[in-house]
């Protein structure tokens, strides 16, 4: 590592004086300030690795990610050995989701500094979300040799060992957080998304006292789904109900859904595709199955059953499809989808090789692949245009079902699942969308029914693999038995045969007719 001394070689006094008054200010999370002590220090200093290494912090730290990159790089340049710009580099690659970018800073990074446990932490964080589960295995234990307290290293490292089937080590590990500090929410959660379910009486009550006392708001959140599902488990419906409501109203208060822009993106989008749009012809994209879905909708086991067939490669929720749109919105500076009527058949063939090289490293074994990132539902119209030869899954479920499953859950970035009036928007969007791309791609898209595939299963599957241009292959119907990696979380269901007992909402009966209603269906009626 650097000293404090090497860092500032070659300024001057005052100089320095002012790249360690933005250093402190960075570190106490004052940005502003330390932004413009940087800009000031940077047209004093023009180049300097050090002040380009700050600059490219600050652009990390406000989401600027693209100018990170470009502004690390530079620093890099000069100083190829230091491993905090290399940190900070991998910091910014996430942020662009370029995740094979962000395995080599953090490789090198802890190359450089491998006494540096947060280094490391980064790294297992970087090989979880590359579904690399040994390795990123390794890496957090390591970060628990050098930092045993590293509460954040212990619960990704329970994430991780759960996401690998490892259910008992998961637990485990939970169970150390939570003797620790009965107050941490993640841990709770953890534990509810085990399958099965392992919170008894005693954990009830201890989540109870948690959610009476002081606690954060992240925690608070976390805990409450917790407790719901562990209320739920015990068949105690009301109070299930009760603290799912509540937890709900306190993350929309502090999380608003901004409903009216969704609204008016999906009108845009539709006029957008409702023109001629060119594409890249008839040759690109045969490589890639597209599997999108409102979450909760049965998604991860369409996969799965994909992913056993011994052509195709199962990979996850992959960013690339928006990541190229965004990119292309900077290139052409217009917001998306006001540049698709102008873009020509080149430009849409362009983007198609950018995605395929951008995911080749998920064929080296397989011809095929799946990406199952749910959000592309929005983007079917560029897909097609750019990939004309893929073939695109979109994943249903009853409505009720799947509202009821994404407002029982715990998601990051899914602002809409907090209320019911929200869910019934933001599903009447998903339909519309959906069904105005099965309309224009009626050869290409398929809308693979989740109520349907539990009724028959082997007609469902030989019709999935038909419609994706794959031959019948009889380990597709013992999809449970495949070995593979499972971050979402359905995890534990795809591990075991198809079940007909997953539907919940029956057992909330008339709780939910306001959710109901929001969705245009009638009242509960008892049997």
């Amino acid at each position: 590592m650097l000293t404090p001394q090497q860092r500032l070689a070659g300024l001057t006094p005052s100089v320095a004086q002012q790249v360690i008054a933005c250093t402190r200010a960075l570190e106490g999370g004052r940005l502003d300030e330390a932004e413009r002590g940087a800009v000031a220090a940077l047209a004093l200093a023009p180049g300097h690795p050090e002040i380009l290494r700050l600059v490219g912090s600050i652009q990390v730290a406000r989401g600027r990610n693209d100018e990170a990159v470009e502004t690390l790089v530079q620093s890099l340049k000069q100083r190829p050995g230091d491993a905090e710009a290399m940190h900070m580099l991998a910091h910014a690659y996430i942020g662009q989701r370029d995740m094979a970018n962000a395995f080599g800073a953090s490789r090198r990074a802890c190359e450089l500094a491998p006494e540096r446990a947060d280094f490391w932490f980064t790294m297992g964080q970087v090989l979880f979300a590359r579904s690399q589960h040994a390795l990123a295995i390794v890496a957090l234990q390591h970060v628990l040799k050098l930092a045993p307290g590293h509460v954040g290293a212990r619960i990704t490292l329970a994430h991780v060992m759960n996401a690998d089937g490892r259910v008992q080590e998961a637990a485990a590990q939970y169970r150390e957080i939570l003797a620790a500090d009965p107050a941490k929410g993640q841990a709770w959660w953890g534990l509810a998304t085990l399958k099965p379910l392992p919170l008894d009486t005693a954990d009830i009550a201890q989540m109870q006292r948690v959610l009476g006392g002081d606690i954060g708001y992240n925690d608070r959140i976390a805990t409450g789904f917790a407790l719901a599902h562990a209320l739920e488990e015990a068949r105690d419906y009301p109070r299930a109900f009760a603290v799912l409501r509540e937890t709900n109203a306190v993350a929309n208060a502090a999380q608003p859904w901004q409903r009216e822009r969704f609204v008016e993106n999906l009108d845009k989008i539709v006029a957008a595709f409702s023109g001629p749009v060119a594409d890249a012809g008839n040759d690109q994209g045969a490589e890639v199955i597209f599997i999108t879905s409102m979450p909760r909708s049965g998604s991860t086991l369409t996969e799965q059953i994909l992913a056993s067939h011994s052509q195709v490669e199962g990979t996850s929720e992959l960013p690339d499809v928006l990541q190229i749109i965004v990119d292309e919105s900077d290139r052409v500076r217009k917001p998306f989808p006001e540049w698709v009527p102008t873009h020509t058949a080149a430009d849409w063939r362009a983007l198609g090789q950018r995605y395929l090289a951008r995911t080749a490293c998920w064929r080296g074994q397989r011809p095929r692949m799946t990406d199952k990132m749910p959000g592309n539902w929005l983007y079917v119209g560029v897909i097609q245009a750019m990939l004309p030869r893929a073939r695109i899954l979109v994943a249903r479920r009853d409505r009720l079902e799947t509202c009821f499953g994404c407002y029982r859950y715990l998601f990051s970035g899914h602002e809409y699942t907090h209320s019911f009036d929200d869910l019934g928007i933001f599903w009447k969007g998903f339909d519309r969308l959906c069904d105005f791309w099965q309309q224009r791609h009626p050869d290409r898209v398929r809308q693979q029914q989740y109520e349907d595939l539990i009724a028959d299963p082997e007609g469902q599957i030989r019709a999935l693999l038909e419609f994706c241009g794959l031959p019948f292959e009889e380990t597709c119907l013992n999809f449970h038995q495949t070995e593979r990696r499972v971050t979402t979380p359905s995890a534990g269901q795809v591990r075991q045969p198809i079940r007909r007992d997953t539907a919940r909402t029956d057992k909330y009966g008339a709780l939910l007719d306001p959710l109901r209603k929001e969705l245009g269906l009638a009242p509960f009626a008892a049997e």
